[in-house]
């Protein structure tokens, strides 16, 4: 089975999305994680997933402004690049 370049879009759950980032790396697949619409709320739920994220080592990335001073920010350009270079874009 050939790796794929998977972008998964943190749009309405971003717990999540966090977690079916992490679960697409267990087969080798290049997964990349926007978080999209607002900021990530500061729950333990969403503690647990980033520690997740870590060790999958997936760095998010961000389309919310609020965002950018902690994670990359992807303006619409760079978005819609991110997501025309995918094989698969999962939208959650």
């Amino acid at each position: 089975m050939s790796s794929k370049s998977i972008l998964v879009l943190g749009r309405r759950d971003h717990t999540e999305a966090m977690r079916v980032a992490a679960g697409l790396t267990i087969v080798g697949n290049d997964v990349r994680l926007v978080f999209m619409t607002e900021p990530v709320a500061d729950t333990e739920a969403n503690a647990e997933q980033a520690e997740l994220l870590e060790l999958s080592d997936i760095t998010p990335e961000t389309t919310v402004q609020e965002m950018a001073d902690d994670l990359a920010f992807l303006d619409a350009d760079a978005l819609g690049r991110a997501i025309a270079e995918s094989d698969r874009v999962v939208s959650l």
